[in-house]
């Protein structure tokens, strides 16, 4: 054999942390170990798979192939893990998620709660990342299903629309904007906003559309969740723009006045994107319509009018 399993686990590892250190600690080997299996490959294949560097290691034009068909193998391994666990449920299934920020923080731990008690024999990785980061990461295989929101263009890759949600404003009742029945995004800008911290997918969306305009985002303080947001906004410490699923479950604790924002981007689709529906294991693809199944039941509220 030229190579095994955790000779691949551990390539794509380097390969996505750019880092022999960090992936023999992720691998639980020694660093003498793990160099040792990186140079025993270079030897059968003859030719170098990585770059040593000061600030790490880089995959050589060979790594690069040999990444793309390590993540074909695994994934693979995978669905052949998960087609046979229907026979034996002591096999372990993982499935890894990228997902936006609303769908981290929002609806999907409610969800996986419900998957994961129904199927106990699967394991979750659910880490937020950006639109761009999540389409990557399907597309070099280091996840099985990216949840994105809003367009998204992904050569190769499988689009499943599975709800639609809306960007809404929030602001304390006594808020000029409070009961303004709908607001241009634009006319918030001479507001001070309460905003998510700079890696969530909605400060860098916010952050695109203003430079767009030519104008600039008044940021008065940056918080790491959206009921951060909702509380900061209930004190007046400034305006935010939230998704509307987040603002409404918010709202039955806090005192907010939401308002619709007529810019056409408001509405935004969610969907979940994979490289092949059918290639995926069989327990991920039950997560999948576990997804649909779970999101349909949730039919969309409209922003109320608040009065005048």
């Amino acid at each position: 054999m030229l190579f095994d399993l955790t000779d691949l686990r551990l390539f794509i590892l380097i390969a996505e942390l750019n880092s022999l250190t960090r992936s023999a600690e992720r691998m639980n080997m020694s660093l003498a170990a793990t160099s040792n299996r990186i140079k025993e490959l270079e030897t059968r294949f003859g030719m170098r798979l990585l770059y040593r560097e000061s600030k790490g290691v880089q995959l050589t034009p060979a790594g690069q192939t040999f990444l793309s068909h390590a993540q074909q193998f695994m994934q693979q391994v995978e669905r052949l893990k998960g087609d046979m666990q229907q026979y034996n449920n002591g096999i372990k299934g993982y499935i890894r998620i990228f997902a936006n920020t609303t769908a981290v923080t929002e609806f999907m731990p409610e969800i996986l709660g419900k998957f994961l008690t129904l199927h106990p024999q699967v394991n979750v990785a659910l880490e937020e990342r950006l639109n761009h980061d999540i389409m990557r990461g399907i597309q070099e295989g280091t996840a099985d299903i990216g949840i994105v929101a809003g367009p998204v263009q992904g050569e190769g890759l499988e689009i499943l629309n599975f709800s639609t949600d809306r960007l809404v404003l929030a602001t304390a009742l006594e808020h000029p904007l409070a009961g303004a029945g709908k607001v241009a995004f634009a006319e918030t800008l001479e507001y001070e906003h309460v905003g998510l911290h700079e890696g969530s997918t909605l400060h860098h969306f916010l952050n695109r559309i203003v430079s767009e305009s030519g104008q600039r985002l008044k940021l008065r303080i940056q918080v790491r969740s959206f009921e951060a947001m909702c509380r900061m906004v209930e004190t007046n410490v400034g305006i935010g723009i939230v998704p509307h699923s987040a603002a409404l479950r918010h709202k039955q604790t806090m005192q907010l006045s939401l308002t619709e924002l007529t810019d056409p981007w408001s509405v935004r689709e969610r969907s979940m994107v994979v490289q092949n529906l059918d290639a995926l294991p069989l327990y991920a693809r039950d997560l999948v319509e576990f997804i649909k199944q779970q999101t349909a039941q949730v039919p969309p509220v409209p922003v109320e009018k608040e009065a005048a």
